[in-house]
Order: structure tokens, then C-alpha cells, then sequence
């Protein structure tokens, strides 16, 4: 049976998303504060802002499936909240009604903060180190609390077409990387992100947390290292751990044993296959 899904927020994992939703058979809404002019892909787009309730009127009826995954206009904590607290309950109360069976909220790994290198799963307790964790995990806890049935992805690092930013600072030797302190690194390809969310959304008895991760933590100068000699520079040279960002390695085990396997398992690879991309 097809479903009726709302993309609150539509970046683009959220772009991802929606394609892939839209090749099962789904009937796809797309709310953004400035939705593309012409797109012939499908997406019923929507122009509204998640921050203002009043401007969620545009919200069709009937949709049975939620997935909230805006990004904030600023990165601090009023817009954070403002984003990740406020607008979902707008959202929902814009919904509100039989209709709506499952929510689910993209969330960060930020939300667990520094382990010192030790393994990290769902049933790891939540300490953040940041707001924007700290922010994430309020609005993990409050939608936990609610009727609907909800999952919370928690997402490593994302990389991707459009994502390569680290490259470009790689190459202008903007970036310094802890070397005399192992410090780990958790990464997911975009399209393995946004294949996560659709295969979640379609679990008969899914659980209520999942990390989105790929198979394969490294040490940050392992990956760095291995990134710029794809883009053939130097290695960058030591410098500190990164701020408010913990070590930690993620396990995908349970995202893995609900029958989901990322095509780009180890990050390198991921990278290189990009690479090869924008040069065809």
C-alpha cells in the first residue's frame, strides 16, 4: 500500500529521499521555505517555514508518514531550538489526526558526545557536548513522548555529491589533524543516509532509535590522510583534537540486523567514488 509522506525539510538528503519514495510508489510533499520553481520529478512542493505555525496551513490532509529532517538558517542555539523544538510541534499539530502513523526525526551523532575511542550504540547514554547535540537530544525525548509512533535516526558525518567541502580545505591546507591522539571519525554517504530513512520508514515493528552509520570508523588522520592523496596534496599537518566533538566509534549493528546495508561501507571508498563522479 502507498503511502502519503511528508518531507519537512528537503535538502538534499531530503532530495534523496523523496526520489526513492517516489520510485515505490509513494505520494511525496516537500515543505520548504523556497521550494524549486520547476521540478518535474513528482514532489508536491510546499512553501512554508517551520519556525511559524501560521505558515503551516499549506499542509495537506491524509498524510500517514512524517519525515523531519530540516536544517536551521543559523547555527546556534535559538535557531536550533527554534527548528528542531518548536517546528516540530508545529508540524504535528498541524497534522494532528488518525491519519499520521509514523514520524520519523533525522537526529545527530552529536547527541552522544566524548567516549574516549569505546564503542557507541543506541544503548549508549546521551551526553552531548554541544548545543546543537544537546538541542537534538530535547527534541529526540519530547517526540518520544508523544501518541504517534516515531523513530529517531541518529546520523554520523555526512559526505557526498555537493558535500566536499573537506576536500576543498584539504587543497588550500586549511585543515590540521590530531596525530600524537587517535581521535575517530564516523561517516555516512549521502545516498546511504537517505536510503536508511526509506527502508525505516517501511519496517513493520521498527525499534525507536538507530544509528546511520557506515561500517567502518577511522581515525581521523587515517582519513584524512587517505583524502588527500585521492586529491593528490599533502597530508595535513597535527594540530588539535577538533572542539565539542567527541571521539567515539559507532556501530550500525542494529540499523545492519533490521536488514539495511550501506552500499559505500568504508568512507574512503565513498569518497573516491564521488571523486570519480564530478570528472565524468
Amino acid at each position: 500500500m502507498s503511502e502519503r509522506v511528508l518531507l519537512a525539510g528537503c535538502g538534499d538528503v531530503g532530495l534523496r529521499v523523496a526520489h526513492r519514495l517516489l520510485a515505490r510508489g509513494d505520494e511525496v510533499w516537500a515543505l520548504r521555505r523556497q521550494p524549486p520553481v520547476d521540478d518535474d520529478s513528482g514532489v508536491h512542493w510546499l512553501c512554508g517555514d517551520l519556525t511559524h505555525a501560521d505558515s503551516l496551513h499549506v499542509l495537506p490532509a491524509g498524510i500517514t508518514q512524517l519525515v523531519y529532517l530540516p536544517t536551521p538558517d543559523r547555527r546556534d542555539e535559538a535557531a536550533y531550538r527554534a527548528t528542531f523544538i518548536d517546528g516540530l510541534r508545529y508540524v504535528l499539530d498541524a497534522l494532528s489526526g488518525a491519519a499520521l502513523q509514523r514520524v520519523l526525526f533525522v537526529s545527530s551523532s552529536a547527541v552522544y558526545g566524548e567516549h574516549g575511542g569505546d564503542w557507541v550504540d543506541e544503548s549508549t547514554p546521551a551526553a552531548p557536548c554541544g548545543f546543537n547535540g544537546k538541542v537534538l537530544l530535547d527534541a529526540e525525548q519530547w517526540l518520544a513522548s508523544q501518541s504517534v509512533t516515531s523513530i529517531t535516526l541518529r546520523l554520523a558525518g555526512l559526505y557526498g555529491p555537493g558535500q566536499l567541502q573537506l576536500l576543498d580545505r584539504l587543497r588550500t591546507e586549511q585543515v590540521r589533524v590530531p596525530r600524537r591522539t587517535k581521535h575517530w571519525a564516523n561517516r555516512i554517504h549521502t545516498d546511504d543516509a537517505a536510503s536508511a530513512i526509506v527502508h525505516l520508514l517501511q519496517l513493520a515493528d521498527p525499534l525507536p532509535l538507530y544509528l546511520g552509520t557506515d561500517d567502518t570508523p577511522l581515525p581521523l588522520d587515517v582519513l584524512y590522510d587517505a583524502l588527500a592523496q585521492l586529491i593528490g596534496v599533502d597530508p595535513p599537518q597535527d594540530g588539535p583534537t577538533p572542539a565539542a566533538i567527541g571521539s567515539k566509534r559507532l556501530s550500525n549493528a542494529r540499523l545492519r540486523g533490521s536488514g539495511f546495508a550501506p552500499r559505500w561501507p568504508d568512507s574512503r571508498e565513498g569518497y573516491a567514488a564521488v571523486l570519480d563522479s564530478s570528472f565524468t
